[in-house]
């Protein structure tokens, strides 16, 4: 993923980008009255009093107003996509799911949704839902809107090509895209992709705090590239599908909605490598907690305890001594959602494959499997990489359900990883 000028770098920042010269209001050229008869428009990610460090808002420069559009009706393209989760009591198994093999075929990236996890009410501006896509073809004259949250998009086969009203996205396995909670995308590709989604209906994401590690590591805001502005100017039908309070709804309009011809401000789609991570770890002994491999947070309304936490496990060295290095046996209050973008995790020997899903939901004891831990006891505690793996969790601090799509295709032995430990030998 190279880093051209067709890309502004910084998380959060505050950026201007215009396609046409002069269509940018500055300084007393008033917003309202842009220039060409452009309408005016702020997109505000935030409430308009948030604190400065928090409030998002963009203002956008656009051909039409968005205002204009006939009533929205119910859509059908996509029944697996926020189907609702399970009613009922909710066994606390550990869950875990192959990579899927009976996806929506011959769709595009909207109606190759499927929803496989979810806690909360979008409603109730809080919790994270986990989805699953698979896109043979790209979305043609329609255009897709989540007002149910900022979506985190992670590519797990197959490149896709995000094109956002302000500005094209392209992100590949290895990076992540994100959208904010209302800007209108579509997305094109060449051939077939799959992967993941995370859907935040809470805080938007921003970088952790780093603590007593000080002014560096982790992710760097820099390496964060939000594109430049550009345009379609098409006078032809498109389709507007909308996510709203858990629902599908489509309007259709009689041009693209893809028409903002100048933005300033900091609510922005942005891309991210992931191999731009600074790696924290150990370099004595004991296991450092995972949430120093965190990119990106969002907080709840108590301090510390994440709405939606995302972090990966990528190559790094391990050197500590003493240790045992994998993943230790616990048990949490937050639940965990893992995903596995290519190569092995290191807590499993067998049975998570890429583009598969796990689920260890609150207070689930887990760690690594029986083989996994034999050949972690064992091993000779010289420096080793762990490499050509790239594994993700998104964890959060509300409980996960699983949608029936997703109950019906949970390994049945997933269990049984934890089978067959010795007991301990006391002297």
């Amino acid at each position: 993923m190279s880093t051209t000028s067709s890309y502004l770098s910084g998380f959060g920042g505050q950026f201007e980008s215009e396609a046409v010269p002069g269509a940018l209001p500055h300084g007393r050229n008033s917003p309202q009255r842009p220039a060409f008869g452009l309408y005016t428009e702020q997109l505000s990610g935030s409430a308009f009093t948030a604190p400065r460090h928090e409030n998002r808002r963009s203002w956008l420069y656009r051909l039409r107003p968005t205002a204009d559009h006939r009533p929205f009706e119910g859509y059908a393209g996509a029944p697996l996509f926020a189907p609702g989760t399970v009613d009922g009591p909710l066994a606390p198994n550990r869950l875990r799911w192959d990579p899927p093999a009976d996806l929506p075929a011959d769709c595009d990236f909207v109606d190759g949704i499927v929803t496989m996890l979810a806690n909360r009410d979008p409603a109730d501006l809080e919790g994270v839902a986990v989805h699953l896509y698979r896109a043979s073809r790209s979305m043609d004259r329609r255009v897709f809107v989540d007002a149910d949250g900022e979506l985190l998009i992670l590519p797990q086969s197959g490149a896709l090509h995000i094109v956002t009203e302000l500005g094209h996205i392209d992100v590949a396995p290895g990076s992540v895209a994100i959208i904010p909670r209302g800007i209108r995308f579509k997305v094109e590709i060449d051939g077939e992709a799959s992967g993941y989604i995370a859907e935040n209906h809470g805080l938007p994401f921003r970088l952790p705090e780093l603590g007593p590690i000080g002014a560096n590591g982790l992710a760097n805001p820099r390496d964060f590239e939000t594109p430049v502005a550009a345009f379609e100017d098409k006078d032809e039908q498109t389709q507007v599908i909308q996510k709203y309070l858990g629902n599908l709804w489509s309007t259709t309009l009689d041009h693209s909605p893809l028409d903002v011809v100048a933005w300033h401000g900091s609510y922005a789609p942005c891309r991210y490598d992931l191999a731009r991570f600074n790696t924290i770890g150990s370099v004595s002994f004991d296991h450092p907690d995972p949430s120093i491999f965190t990119v990106l947070t969002s907080p709840s309304d108590v301090p510390g305890r994440a709405n939606a936490d995302f972090v990966i496990f990528p190559p790094r060295w391990m050197v500590a001594e003493d240790t045992f290095r994998p993943p230790w046996f616990h048990r949490n209050v937050m639940s965990e959602a893992m995903g596995l973008i290519h190569g092995a995790y290191d807590a499993k020997a067998e049975g998570f494959a890429p583009g598969g899903l796990s689920l260890h939901n609150l207070m689930s004891g887990h760690g690594p499997d029986l083989d996994s831990w034999k050949a972690a006891s064992t091993a000779d505690l010289k420096p080793h990489k762990i490499d050509g793996t790239l594994a993700f969790m998104v964890e959060s601090c509300w409980p996960y359900r699983p949608t029936r799509y997703a109950l019906d295709h949970a390994q049945s032995d997933y269990d049984l990883a934890w089978a067959g430990f010795p007991k301990a030998k006391l002297p």
